[in-house]
């Protein structure tokens, strides 16, 4: 497959990035004008502000898209995630670009659906205050993804709470969270596993660690 992978240049979008040369697919890399980053041999670079970017144009032979854009810090009330997705669906609208896979958050699924109830009570809203500026963006988000229903196959991944370790194998969790860590690596193996899945179109998932049990 070609896969564009937004948010390139950050950490879960290198790993991707790595798994998916690693599993033979054809790789352009989005990333912001001027980035320094550094694209393994073979991988394409597309240079775009996608988040405001209302012409983006992405490769012609392009079968999926993959998002990975997120906000720097909990203060940034830019709509990273609104915006770019808004633009990359426009893209792919007018190119005919059907797939797009993209990372929001478990604290989106307002119903805590696989959560126990203590922490649905407790760390839920701790979490929930401390980045209202993330959730409010994933949320709309998502809305976009599921108002382009008519021409996207989407799939959106909730993990929980990332941590940057090797991976230790990953399972998805239909319309429902994890409270186990989620490792980044993990995380890349997921959507990678998904965009090839077309019986994940237009679903969400939580990622948990690959346990009948699991794992903190």
């Amino acid at each position: 497959m070609h896969l564009v992978i937004a948010g390139a240049s950050g950490a879960t979008g290198r790993l991707l990035i790595d798994n998916a040369v690693a599993a033979g697919h054809t790789i352009t890399a989005l990333v912001r004008p001027g980035s320094t980053f550094g694209a393994p041999n073979g991988v394409r670079m597309l240079e775009a502000q996608v988040t405001t970017d209302r012409e983006l144009t992405l490769p012609d032979s392009t079968d999926a898209v993959i998002s990975t854009l997120g906000k720097r810090s909990y203060d940034d009330t830019d709509p990273v995630c609104t915006a770019g997705t808004e633009n990359l669906l426009a893209a792919m609208q007018r190119q005919g670009i059907q797939r797009i896979v993209t990372v929001s958050a478990s604290p989106v699924l307002r119903s805590g659906a696989g959560e126990p109830w203590w922490f649905r009570r407790t760390v839920r809203p701790m979490v929930r205050r401390k980045g209202p500026n993330i959730y409010a963006d994933l949320e709309a988000m998502e809305e976009v993804l599921r108002s382009a229903s008519s021409f996207c196959d989407w799939t959106i991944l909730r993990p929980g709470y990332l941590v940057d370790k090797p991976a230790r194998g990953h399972r998805l969790v239909p319309q429902a969270n994890s409270i186990a860590s989620v490792h980044r690596a993990d995380l890349a193996g997921a959507l990678l596993e998904v965009v090839q899945n077309p019986d994940t179109c237009r679903r969400a998932y939580g990622v948990a660690p690959h346990s009948s049990k699991e794992r903190a």
